[in-house]
């Protein structure tokens, strides 16, 4: 019996590490296309089938334009976590209402979390099947922000990494090309792991907290989100 050699065990935990956080990146865009859902006062399915979306849609759009299987297919427990995620949000949902939710900033923070994850994940999946960096970081922002774009056209919503200017695209493509980078350096690989991830979700969670941002055309920044939630504030 060969005894496994440090990189091979290093190697072995990231694989797992990288396995644990695609379903918890899966849990938490779930949650926010469920959540979505409800605040769009959809019914049962279409809260199950915008969690599914938002959490595969970025990774099998990555998968097609890499000519890969795609990831869900082959793993259809991705699909289940999402879809029971969903179930479970509609389900609380009739106890609490989605405007209270919406207090909280659940879809926006569940989002950063999914984004985040997805971002790394997506990055390094592209890079594993032989692209260059550029393509990986591509790649990365696809799967981060691509289930999210589908969400917010469903639910006839202008999609986050178009609206308000805030950071969304621009903190996944920070976290792809940190990580390609920290690859191409020879970083240690836990270390580029972790990094660009605690990358996305600074320039992102920043976005949101002191309204950084790109300029928007038509003057100042509205509160999208305030003025769905709050329709009778409009007529004042």
């Amino acid at each position: 019996m060969v005894a496994a050699t440090t990189p091979d065990i290093v190697e072995s935990a990231l694989g797992t590490l990288r396995t644990v956080l695609e379903y918890i990146g899966t849990l938490a865009f779930a949650i926010s296309g469920a959540v979505a859902a409800g605040r769009k006062r959809m019914d049962l399915v279409g809260a199950i089938v915008l969690a599914c979306i938002v959490a595969v849609g970025g990774g099998t759009m990555r998968d097609l334009m890499l000519d890969q299987p795609v990831f869900w297919m082959e793993s259809p427990s991705y699909l289940l976590v999402a879809a029971a995620t969903g179930l479970v949000v509609a389900i609380l949902a009739r106890w609490h209402p989605p405007d209270r939710l919406d207090r909280y900033r659940i879809v926006q923070l569940s989002d950063t979390a999914g984004l985040a994850v997805f971002v790394v994940v997506g990055t390094g999946i592209a890079l594993d099947a032989g692209a260059s960096a550029v393509v990986a970081a591509v790649m990365g922002v696809v799967t981060g922000v691509g289930g999210g774009v589908i969400r917010d056209m469903l639910a006839n919503d202008v999609p986050d990494v178009f609206r308000n200017g805030q950071f969304y695209a621009t903190a996944a493509l920070a976290g792809a090309s940190v990580y390609a980078l920290l690859l191409w350096m020879d970083v240690p690989r836990l270390v580029a792991f972790w990094v660009p991830i605690a990358v996305v979700l600074a320039v992102r969670l920043g976005s949101l907290k002191f309204g950084w941002g790109v300029p928007t055309i038509g003057g100042k920044r509205v509160d999208l989100d305030w003025h769905e939630t709050h329709p009778d504030d409009d007529a004042r």
